[in-house]
């Protein structure tokens, strides 16, 4: 009967075999969801369609190479058929001056403002009226002394309060004084002063409103005519300037008219109320005035002559003047214009052809080199999605033709897969890039090489990240630096325009900003694809984590173990090129499971205090073996990268934990019974650079600790025997770590482990200190040793090594 059985756990395996057959399946159709080379056809499919789509839509090109100023190289050049000349941007600029200058503004007459002008001023002198009434009646009373006078001085001044005239006192007094004389004497009323300043008034307005008043300062117009429309009479005509009067040369006028006509009192009387009353009668029409700009604007003919068929354009040799480059230019245009549907077509295919030729060689690079990508659909989907967002930006731009092709941060996708990645994958992404939207952009050589410049600095900028600071302030700048220095030396190399490059340095500028989103970027692509880049592993490495404040607290002496490993793992990634960042943080994490039971191993134990010492060895085996899959559960509830969770499981790869297996063997019953894989950690191996490392600085750290007064030739010896010995044992055939890494790797534990256990000048009170601690280690190695898994009984096996050796 099997021990399965035995401990009734057959009649559940069964039961569990279909579930367990579901997961086997489930698993299966997942590898080859991931593996179907179909699905990465479809991916690199909709790639190429989004670049083809990203193609520009201007016609076909003439494909002549010249510069302005610089001689003509090709052949001589005949009109290939007869096409009109264009006119250049400067001489439809000056026309369009030109016409501005000469379109005058239109003014409407507004037939209402001399009707409103005559009722305002009517209404004053309805309003005026009471007061100067009670003020007669105030005056009567006064004079034959009647009882009323109170009365009749009280309500004078409540009309003037109340009235909303607003006159001077001298006018005031002028229109009272006068009315009441009028009304005494009983004389005509004419004889009224505000009669006849009225009757000027609306004299001289008459005058002003056919002459008209326009409501423009003159002074703010350009132009000797106007355009006047009464829209009443369907009219329009034009008039000098001249002719008609602002506001300011009206009131000049009237106060010139009426200081010949009226006395000085009662000319400022009427100008008060002249200026309370008057309104332009010509009234500026925008609307009008834009129309007709445009109306004349869009006559203009954006051609001025023709060559005719086979007239010779220019000769080899001749300097390529302004005014041949917009012969040349005409040329080109017409024969875009004139192409037929073949030739656009063609064109078209020809383009299509060169983003296949440019996709298939980045797909064979990977292919070739990286075939990590190409093997995972889902890496691959990762790959040529961030390569794919990038086109289609430019598509949009290029279609809807809303900014310059420099504002399309294309650093940020060869960046995101150095960080994902490597340089590598992120330097061929540029290129490839490049050359895609150099074609996007009219097959600019300039944007090619500025933005594979800019790109590939970015990437080697990224290469080694090693905090945040250095991708916000750094990776911008560079890219920013590089673009300039490229796009100024062509413009120099050129002779361009520098507005074209001050206009470009805007764009340049905006897009290195855009690299800023590069971050959330990551963080959203690590969440939707599961991966782990520098970014998390940067985090992940603070000791003020969670976690490892967790670990500090319940198993320090845990924790210290973890920090050496760490150093000893991540110079060792180094020197050999593996990724140090990840062997650092898999090794600060490889040991969390100890903190479910910190005192059942040595580094956490006291003097004098050793749980094993209660258990037999099989169970002793047990709860060393259960530190990997508590930690791996750990890792799990505090949702760490399965990166990190795979140095937890391989830590220990399938090693025998020796010291508990050689001391149940001595009893002589279980002898017989026992096998070495009950004393066999669960593994898997190591099947990476930095996971393999790991497994060797792990046990190597545990046993130079536990080693009596370590030398060069001690260490030496014992970092070559352990690493040998994980050879022998297999525990390193799953990993890509050569012989050449190491004996690397050798050299460079051995190297920390001196510098750490470096010898010093003895003093006599060493000396006193040294004999009391042989003393304590001798009553010591009277109990049986304490156990930390593989790690102690490894380095009490190669110390008794070490003194067989020595004697």
């Amino acid at each position: 009967m099997s021990l399965l059985e035995k401990l009734g756990l057959g009649q559940k395996k069964k039961e569990l075999a279909p579930l367990i057959g579901d997961k086997k399946k489930k698993e299966q159709e997942r590898y080859a969801l991931k593996r179907n080379p179909y699905i990465r056809l479809l991916i690199l499919l909709i790639f190429i369609i989004i670049s083809s789509f990203s193609l520009p839509r201007n016609p076909v090109k003439s494909g002549f190479s010249y510069s302005t100023g610089q001689p003509w190289r090709d052949a001589d050049l005949t009109a290939p058929f007869t096409f009109a000349i264009n006119k250049t941007a400067d001489e439809l600029e000056q026309e369009r001056q030109e016409i501005r200058g000469k379109t005058p503004p239109i003014f409407r007459v507004d037939p209402n403002v001399p009707i409103t002008v005559q009722t305002r001023l009517d209404s004053i002198y309805r309003e005026i009226r009471p007061v100067l009434d009670s003020y007669h009646t105030w005056q009567s009373s006064k004079r034959t002394s009647t009882d009323s006078v109170s009365e009749d001085s009280t309500q004078f001044a409540m009309n003037i309060s109340s009235s909303s005239i607003d006159l001077t006192e001298s006018s005031w007094t002028l229109l009272l004084e006068s009315y009441d004389r009028v009304q005494r004497e009983n004389l005509a009323p004419g004889q009224f002063v505000g009669v006849s300043v009225k009757q000027q008034l609306e004299m001289l307005i008459d005058q002003l409103m056919q002459q008209g008043i326009i409501d423009r300062n003159k002074n703010n117009l350009e132009y000797d005519k106007i355009t006047v429309r009464n829209p009443r009479q369907s009219t329009e005509r034009s008039v000098n300037l001249s002719r008609v009067r602002d506001l300011r040369e009206a009131n000049e006028f009237v106060q010139f008219r009426l200081n010949r006509l009226l006395n000085e009192e009662q000319a400022r009387l009427a100008m008060e109320l002249y200026n309370k009353v008057i309104s332009p009668n010509y009234l500026f029409s925008e609307e009008d005035t834009q129309n007709r700009l445009q109306d004349a604007l869009s006559s203009i003919s954006e051609t001025k002559g023709a060559i005719a068929q086979g007239q010779v354009i220019i000769r080899r040799g001749d300097i390529v003047t302004e005014e041949k480059a917009n012969v040349l230019a005409s040329l080109a245009e017409a024969r875009a214009e004139n192409a037929s549907d073949i030739e656009r077509w063609v064109r078209f295919g020809g383009q299509i052809v060169i983003i296949i030729a440019v996709t298939f060689v980045f797909f064979m690079y990977i292919y070739l080199y990286r075939r990590s990508i190409t093997s995972n659909n889902s890496m691959f989907l990762l790959v040529f999605l961030i390569m794919g967002l990038v086109s289609l930006g430019a598509g949009l731009i290029n279609y809807f033709d809303i900014a310059d092709p420099y504002i399309i941060p294309v650093a940020i996708a060869p960046i995101v897969l150095t960080i994902i990645f490597d340089s590598r994958v992120g330097l061929v992404s540029s290129i490839t890039l490049a050359a895609l939207l150099g074609l996007v952009n009219g097959s600019s050589f300039e944007f090619v090489v500025a933005t594979f410049a800019a790109c590939s600095l970015g990437v080697f900028s990224v290469r080694d990240i090693k905090d945040r600071s250095q991708f916000f302030f750094t990776t911008p700048g560079i890219v920013f630096i590089t673009y300039i220095l490229v796009v100024g030396s062509f413009t120099l190399a050129t002779m361009s325009g520098w507005e074209a490059f001050a206009s470009d340095l805007m764009y340049i500028a905006i897009s290195s900003v855009f690299i800023l989103f590069t971050y959330p970027l990551i963080l959203l692509f690590e969440k939707a694809f599961g991966i782990t880049t520098d970014f998390t592993l940067i985090e992940l490495g603070d000791t003020n984590q969670p976690l490892l404040k967790e670990l500090m607290n319940k198993a320090p002496g845990t924790f210290h173990h973890s920090l050496q490993v760490a150093n000893l793992s991540e110079t060792a990634a180094a020197a050999i090129g593996a990724n140090s960042l990840l062997c650092r943080v898999g090794a600060l994490y490889h040991d969390i499971g100890k903190m479910v039971k910190p005192e059942y191993f040595v580094e956490n134990q006291s003097k004098g205090s050793n749980e094993h010492d209660k258990l037999k060895p099989q169970m002793s085996a047990m709860v060393i073996k259960a530190h990997v899959s508590e930690g791996v559960k750990m890792a799990q509830e505090y949702d760490l990268p399965q990166v990190i969770i795979d140095f937890i499981k391989t830590h220990h790869g399938t090693s025998v934990i020796r010291y508990f297996f050689e001391k149940a063997k001595e009893d002589e019953e279980m002898k017989s019974r026992l096998e070495e894989d009950q004393f066999r950690y669960d593994g898997p191996l190591p099947s990476t650079k930095e996971t393999g490392i790991l497994l060797l600085a792990d046990g190597i750290e545990a046993a130079s600790r536990a080693m009596k007064n370590p030398t060069y030739s001690k260490l030496e010896n014992l970092v070559n025997r352990m690493v040998d010995d994980r050879v022998s044992e297999g525990q390193l055939s799953h990993s890509p770590l050569t012989f050449r890494h190491l004996q690397v790797i050798k050299e460079t534990f051995l190297n920390i482990l001196v510098g750490v256990y470096h010898s010093r000048v003895e003093y006599p009170e060493d000396k006193e200190r040294e004999k009391e601690m042989e003393q304590d280690q001798s009553q010591e190695n009277n109990s049986p040793p304490q156990e930390d898994g593989q790690d102690t009984s490894e380095s009490d096996q190669y110390q008794e090594q070490e003194d067989q050796n020595r004697e």
